[in-house]
């Protein structure tokens, strides 16, 4: 039904709301009827009004962008910048159901923890017969090298994750369990926080039970796991980085926590021991709370491939001198196919009925369960009884006769692969939208539990997913569904802890920049500045030449054409298709210089093209995007767009013209990013390694071109001198001086010795300079290259004491071999520092720094 503009009162809202035959639903008990725990939440909704409502879901839409609140949807246009999808209305459970939920919910933890401390010890079950050896030792979940290995109080889930529906009768059912690096927590949290801010009457009139306190607990539960029993031990978050489709939680929950938000590539393992690699050197880490799954954890003992994981981590949990959360190997029993055996363990291990019903499964390595699948396919959901195999589920009933043949044969080959489970038909619950009102959609609840002690807690709520429309079989957000926050109702005063500092509580005031930054984050923004210089400098190369190109005489004249070739010499290239050997200009010389032109722009196969190395700025920028700012990282992405931006896709057929066009977009970015960088960012140690990075690329490209151009210039290559000014963009800054004369020692006067000019070799030399004092003097600093440093300020001090005029003066053969060598030594050693800056800060390959 559609909300009109006047006021809504009384059940209106909910008119018109139609019930799906046999499904439960969360909201009437009946048509027109609703339940009591909603019938006052509707009440009372209605009462706000159709506008009122509007306005604050905007309100809280834009709570959710401004919070960079985001979860990446593969495939989509949006990528890793697409909103949460958050739905106004809640789920609500009555206090009734809900204690018996969470009876069910412990008691299943307490199973699965207890199957998993088995399975990876002493193998009772498997000898006993209770679970079948092929379940395990053909599952790619079971990692043998974890076998045997001590767990820190017999503990493998700290974090667990149990998927519910309600079936036809209301009851609840469980649909499968997330076990080694559940998502979906960090999300419930914001959910709440968003729903709390747009509904604050609602969500104290109906004594909804609060999430803090779930969280404290699992904190103080990751804090016990050190080995070492520290007072403070170091707790990390281990991600597999930003273009995960839940990095935003990852990052979330780190900061809400209080842990380090941490890739792979930021740990170490040295003497079975893990390291942070920080700036100031190496820090032990004691917990690793990880949103890997298993096999990517460690390249060495379990996926080789992995570039996500530490290298040596198994050794060090097997040495006990680091706790994972949850143990590796717990994906194991994250399968459907467990399922038929969990009833039978239940009664085995605790003595006890299960107590949560989990919907009807039948694992095909049984003989028995085998035919039933086959003979009952089109009533069956088929899923892999190893998820690590990639198969979707398969809805047999949706199978064509062909299909249904092809997936029988697949079954048959390779049995103890495959899992049928009863297609339940899932409840709904109401979503709300601006347009339509209150419609029913299929929904699953994701429930969280955390260890505490030798029991769980439950959180009281979890992540409510809503179906994209009622007729879509699988409720998943990756599948354009949206999420819910689920009101557990209380019937007395509920717990007001809160892990936030309350908004009327003081803080405490803290100035300046957080010196201690992770190396890999310093490391890509040093490779952000060196690869948008590269881009940048690159970009107006090209463009001076393809300006020539398309000049109304062309490059016919001899005396430019020379000069054109001498100019894009500077940029060396290993993938180069052009022939210099004529050094006289024709037609067919000019198409190749233009083709050549045209792939160093758009051919992204060639690694020193403009498209090439803009992409590698992006995912530079895209592994630290959680310390960039929003206006930041949204130049950078334009990156990709403005490298693609000609109209036809086969860049052999882009015109000049519109190349210039994509060349003039491309250097008005990058012009904007280093406006954004010297403007906005905070002047701590990540700013001084992205500038070190832009300074150091800027000085190679200027020696670059005064050694290609300068030193060998003579009567025939002379018009380079322009194209140099040109390049630098110091045309108007020479001829405000020097008007048109063009001559060789005022051209390297102004780009070498010239302080106050921006794109001079000397402004490069003292802004770099100062940004490796300040690096140097920082708690963080004692590591600093300073033998390396000093190297580079005596060539470049060689460099700018020499007389411009006598180092401008053709020797014998014509070439200014003076001016050469001292540009040579500069030229070595500024990659020397570069390497010196790696090798101290970004790659710890000292072990006397381990601290």
């Amino acid at each position: 039904m559609k909300i009109s503009e006047d006021t809504i009162h009384g059940p209106l809202l909910s008119a018109g709301y139609s019930q799906t035959p046999g499904a439960y639903d969360e909201m009437t008990a009946e048509p027109g009827v609703l339940r009591p725990h909603w019938d006052v939440f509707i009440n009372s909704l209605s009462a706000l009004g159709a506008q009122e409502l509007r306005r604050r879901w905007q309100t809280a839409r834009q709570r959710i962008r401004e919070n960079g609140v985001t979860y990446n949807v593969y495939g989509d246009p949006l990528g890793i910048d697409r909103p949460w999808n958050l739905d106004a209305i809640p789920l609500m459970i009555p206090p009734s159901e809900w204690s018996q939920l969470e009876a069910g919910l412990i008691q299943r933890a307490r199973l699965l923890n207890l199957i998993l401390a088995d399975l990876y010890g002493p193998q009772k079950l498997l000898r006993g017969g209770q679970i079948p050896p092929a379940l395990v030792f053909a599952n790619p979940g079971f990692l043998r090298p974890c076998h045997g290995v001590t767990v820190s109080g017999n503990t493998y889930l700290h974090l667990l994750a149990v998927d519910l529906s309600r079936g036809p009768d209301g009851e609840w059912w469980v649909i499968s369990d997330r076990t080694q690096a559940p998502s979906g927590a960090g999300y419930s949290l914001e959910n709440r926080i968003v729903m709390t801010e747009t509904f604050p009457d609602l969500f104290r009139e109906f004594q909804v039970k609060r999430l803090a306190s779930f969280f404290r607990s699992f904190r103080e539960t990751l804090l016990r796991l050190s080995p070492r029993n520290r007072e403070n031990p170091r707790v990390v978050l281990l991600t597999p980085g930003p273009f995960n489709e839940t990095y935003f939680e990852h990052s979330y929950l780190a900061r809400y926590l209080g842990f380090t938000l941490v890739q792979g590539g930021d740990l170490t393992v040295r003497d079975n021991r893990v390291f942070l690699k920080r700036l100031a050197g190496l820090k032990q880490v004691d917990v690793i709370l990880r949103r890997l799954d298993d096999s990517f954890c460690d390249p060495i003992e379990l996926r080789s491939d992995s570039y996500l994981g530490v290298a040596g981590l198994v050794e060090a949990v097997r040495a006990g001198n680091v706790s994972v959360a949850n143990a590796l190997g717990s994906g194991l029993i994250e399968t459907s196919a467990f399922m038929p055996f969990f009833p039978g363990l239940c009664r085995r291990m605790l003595g006890e009925d299960l107590k949560l019903p989990a919907a009807a499964t039948w694992w095909c390595g049984q003989p028995g369960a085998l035919g039933y699948v086959l003979d009952n396919l089109d009533d069956l959901v088929i899923k892999p009884a190893f998820p690590s195999n990639g198969m979707e589920p398969v809805f047999g009933g949706k199978l064509s006769a062909d299909g249904r043949s092809r997936l029988i044969e697949r079954i048959k080959g390779t049995p103890h692969e495959f899992a049928g489970q009863e297609l339940l038909s899932l409840s709904t619950a109401p979503v709300w939208s601006e347009e339509n009102g209150l419609a029913p959609r299929r929904v699953v609840l994701r429930v969280f539990l955390a260890a505490e002690g030798d029991s769980w807690i439950v959180i009281p709520g979890g992540l409510a997913r809503a179906s994209s429309s009622i007729d879509t079989p699988v409720v998943s957000m990756q599948r354009g569904g949206r999420s819910k926050d689920t009101w557990v109702l209380s019937d007395g005063p509920v717990d007001t802890f809160s892990l936030q500092t309350p908004r009327d509580v003081p803080v405490t005031l803290v100035r300046g920049a957080v010196s201690d930054l992770p190396s890999r984050a310093a490391d890509h923004l040093f490779w952000l500045g060196r690869y948008a210089e590269r881009s940048e400098h690159l970009a107006r190369v090209l463009r001076c030449i393809l300006i020539r190109l398309t000049g109304e005489s062309g490059v016919a004249a001899e005396s430019e054409w020379e000069s054109l070739t001498r100019m894009y010499d500077c940029l060396e290239s290993p993938h180069a298709r052009l022939s210099n050997d004529e050094p006289e200009a024709d037609p067919d010389q000019q198409r190749a210089l233009e083709k050549e032109i045209l792939s160093r722009i758009f051919e992204e196969q060639r690694g020193d093209s403009l498209t090439a190395i803009l992409d590698r700025a992006v995912r530079a920028a895209a592994q630290v995007r959680d310390r960039l700012s929003s206006d930041l990282l949204r130049v950078v992405n334009q990156f990709s767009s403005v490298s693609r931006a000609a109209d036809n896709p086969a860049w052999g057929y882009v015109s000049v013209g519109d190349a210039l066009t994509v060349l003039n977009g491309c250097i008005g970015t990058l012009a904007a990013l280093r406006g954004i960088e010297v403007e906005n960012m905070t002047r701590g140690p990540g700013w001084h390694f992205l500038s070190i990075g832009r300074r150091i690329e800027r000085s190679i490209h200027l020696v670059e071109l005064f050694r290609k151009i300068i030193v060998p210039l003579s009567r025939q290559t002379w018009p380079s001198l322009e194209m140099l000014l040109e390049v630098t963009d110091n045309s108007i800054a020479y001829r405000s001086r020097y008007f048109t004369i063009l001559q060789p020692a005022p051209v390297l006067d102004l780009l070498m010795n010239e302080e106050v000019n921006p794109r001079s070799l000397a402004f490069q030399a003292k802004d770099l300079f100062e940004h490796c004092r300040s690096l140097s003097r920082m708690p963080s600093g004692a590591g600093w290259p300073f033998i390396k440093q000093q190297c580079l300020e005596d060539a470049a001090f060689d460099l700018f004491r020499s007389d411009v005029r006598v180092l401008c003066e053709p020797g014998a053969s014509g070439s200014r071999e003076r001016l050469d060598e001292l540009l040579e030594e500069l030229e070595g050693a500024l990659p020397s520092l570069s390497n010196a800056v790696t090798h101290s800060y970004f790659s710890h390959a000292e072990t006397e720094r381990i601290t």
